[in-house]
């Protein structure tokens, strides 16, 4: 977590990126010696130093979209990035997301026997976006990212997405033998 604009900002990533070593920034600095550390403070150093105050959702994701562009020549690069206002996530392999909204049902998780009731957990004016690598529940709709995807949800719709012209979407099995092949743990 950093802040940034007057935001606490969040970051997750699932991928390897190789030889990507940015020259530390002016604004963030990247605790311990991890490719996610370093790519999320190159990001935000970026945007900082481009943008003085908060620009508009819209620059705002066409600056990430760019920066995402730069980072994912370096390898698997899926994360998931907010502000408590957009969450920004990139799929360079698999992606996966759900969005719910009332009425509010049961799903059954994937790898478990547990039924969860999402109504007593919700109001009916909730909205929920999940964004996972695959789905979790086997009885809902998830929808996947292409690959080299990039969406901005607000308010838990997708709201812009950055898609490759011929999208390509990766079987789970493909998706997880690249990201073993290069070490990354699934």
């Amino acid at each position: 977590m950093r802040e940034m604009w007057g935001e606490y900002w969040l970051f997750a990533h699932n991928g390897h990126l190789i030889d990507f070593y940015p020259e530390q920034g002016e604004y963030y600095h990247a605790v311990g010696t991890t490719d996610s550390e370093r790519s999320f403070c190159y990001i935000l150093n970026r945007l900082r130093s481009r943008f003085a105050e908060k620009p508009d959702s819209d620059t705002l994701f066409d600056a990430v979209a760019a920066l995402t562009h730069e980072i994912r020549r370096f390898g698997l690069f899926n994360f998931v990035m907010s502000n408590g206002d957009c969450l920004f996530a990139h799929a360079s392999t698999l992606l996966h997301y759900i969005v719910r909204k009332a009425p509010f049902g049961k799903a059954r998780l994937l790898d478990d026997d547990v039924m969860i009731d999402f109504s007593a957990v919700t109001t009916p004016n909730d909205k929920v976006s999940v964004i996972a690598t695959l789905p979790l529940t086997r009885d809902e709709t998830w929808s996947q990212l292409a690959v080299d995807e990039l969406v901005m949800f607000r308010d838990g719709d997708i709201v812009r997405s950055d898609r490759p012209e011929s999208p390509v979407y990766m079987s789970a099995e493909e998706g997880l033998a690249i990201a073993r092949a290069v070490g990354v743990s699934v």
